[in-house]
């Protein structure tokens, strides 16, 4: 796959982590279908968040959904 594929893929699809208590909210990083997250490409803050969510999956985050958006 070139890197324009790679991109492409990478637009329509979001890795969702679903909150385990607070319905409705949820955090969402844009992956390819494989639910692979391109950590080079988000902003400071962004993987900040990633990697929170990551860390506390099942004691603040459900385990993650690859989803198109």
């Amino acid at each position: 796959m070139n890197i324009a594929t790679n991109l492409r893929a990478i637009e329509h699809y979001e890795l969702r982590y679903r909150s385990l208590f607070t319905a409705g909210h949820a955090l969402a990083f844009p992956c390819n279908v494989r639910g692979e997250v391109p950590i080079d490409d988000l902003s400071a803050r962004a993987l900040n968040n990633y990697l929170y969510a990551r860390a506390v999956v099942g004691l603040e985050y459900a385990v993650p959904s690859v989803q198109p958006v």
